[in-house]
């Protein structure tokens, strides 16, 4: 059964159970009976994931069902861009239906504006009229003219503000609004470019520098990113909470600190660990754990479609000691996670399963779907052994505002990881109260 196949037919089963006509459906999904049938049937695909989830909602599927529609959704998708899939029908209201009235302003239509093909983000301006009730809706005034060879027809944002508004061209281009440029005026979410590497050493040496504390880096990527863009990207509805010092077990960790042990502090504990690390300028050493804690922020569901991993620069590793946080510790729970080479050249984070004192946990996988009662909780271990590594995580999402990325890092820095291979190793020795090897 082709991936087509199994979403029509997982489309069927829902329909089938919920006892909802055709005609109603395609009421609540804002399309026509045809078009309803034909994704039913397996001839078309819809064209967007907002379609999938009204359908979804409607029938009343648990969070699992949903969490699979989608899943088939996109699988079939992706089967349709790479060839031999029915292609996607692009909803458009029943002629029936009236359109719904503006919220400020009177809308003339004299061509009905079918829904978009993609989702919404791309960055490329205003697409097209978006349709259901996630979307706020434009008031948009549409000129359709010419029966000449060329019919040409012009769409204009009549209500969306002036920030929204194409740039004037021609002799009164200064007259008008335009696209703000001033930094920070992007929206907080907007994602984030990948972060410039560290300073390296005078004279083009590949070993860097000490690394500055947090609060003395100016987090500026985010507002030069979005200050060139001639509109802004939709908001992220998540909200993430990044723990980037996770230690295995809650004990087991090492840093590379360019101090000596007689002037570095005795280990803290992990909560305590950020402030530590901070202190001593120190990097992790060999491997980082990172979790990741995502809430949705709106009343509609956000699926995360994949996480990709972006390694901004790799230096020689720094010629550091080596603190070990404990001399061994364990537990019986090892967590299943994203496991991240930092050494491959394209680096990806791979789906590994856990164990559970005997018990296997099975190891994550993409779709997930996240809302504000179902939070979603991502934990990835990256390893080197060969560079000093600047990288951070992309995590792809669709959801009511349209689709976008997600960036992952140290609060607006990118993480680091450095190897530590053939550096001094120094323990904690608690009776003797110092650092030894």
């Amino acid at each position: 059964m082709g991936e087509a196949e199994n979403f029509a037919r997982l489309m069927r089963e829902l329909k089938e159970r919920a006892g909802l006509s055709y005609g109603t459906l395609a009421r609540r999904l804002h399309t026509s009976t045809s078009t309803l049938h034909r994704y039913c049937n397996g001839d078309a695909l819809p064209a967007e994931f907002a379609v999938v989830d009204r359908f979804a909602r409607a029938c009343g599927a648990s969070p699992a069902e949903a969490v699979d529609l989608h899943r088939a959704w996109l699988l079939a998708d992706a089967r349709r861009r790479a060839g031999g899939e029915p292609a996607p029908v692009t909803e458009t209201r029943p002629v029936s239906e009236p359109l719904p009235e503006p919220e400020t302003e009177q809308v003339v239509v004299v061509a009905p504006a079918p829904e978009p093909a993609a989702a919404v983000g791309s960055g490329s301006g205003p697409g097209p009229l978006p349709r259901g009730p996630w979307y706020r809706r434009r008031a948009v005034v549409v000129t359709a003219a010419g029966v000449t060879a060329g019919a040409v027809a012009v769409a204009l944002l009549a209500a969306a503000g002036p920030e929204l508004r194409a740039p004037r061209t021609g002799a009164g281009a200064g007259a008008g609004p335009t696209a703000p440029s001033a930094p920070g005026s992007g929206p907080a979410s907007d994602p984030v470019p990948t972060g410039a590497p560290q300073p390296t050493a005078p004279g083009g040496g590949s070993a860097p520098g000490p690394v500055p504390p947090a609060a003395s880096q100016p987090a500026t990527a985010t507002a030069t990113a979005t200050a060139s863009a001639p509109h802004p990207a939709p908001v992220a509805p998540l909200k993430a909470a990044v723990r980037t010092h996770v230690w295995a077990a809650g004990c087991d960790h090492a840093y590379l600190a360019e101090r000596g042990p007689g002037s570095v502090p005795p280990p803290p504990v992990e909560a305590d660990a950020p402030a530590w690390a901070s202190a001593q300028r120190a990097v992790h050493a060999g491997t980082q754990i990172v979790e990741v804690t995502l809430h949705g922020t709106g009343g509609g569901a956000v699926v995360l479609e994949d996480m990709e991993v972006r390694v901004a620069a790799r230096r020689t590793p720094p010629a550091w000691n080596v603190y070990q946080m404990s001399q061994g510790c364990g537990g019986g729970l090892t967590p299943a996670v994203f496991a991240v080479n930092l050494d491959a050249p394209r680096p990806l984070a791979r789906p590994v399963a856990g164990n559970d004192a005997g018990k296997a946990l099975p190891a994550p996988s993409f779709p997930l779907r996240v809302s504000a009662a179902e939070p979603v909780v991502l934990r990835v271990e990256a390893v080197t052994t060969g560079c000093d590594c600047d990288w951070s995580l992309d995590l792809r999402w669709t959801g009511p505002s349209g689709s976008g990325t997600l960036r992952i890092d140290d609060g607006g820095r990118p993480l680091r990881t450095s190897a530590a291979t053939g550096r001094p190793v120094y323990g904690y020795a608690l009776e003797q109260g110092r650092w030894a090897r």
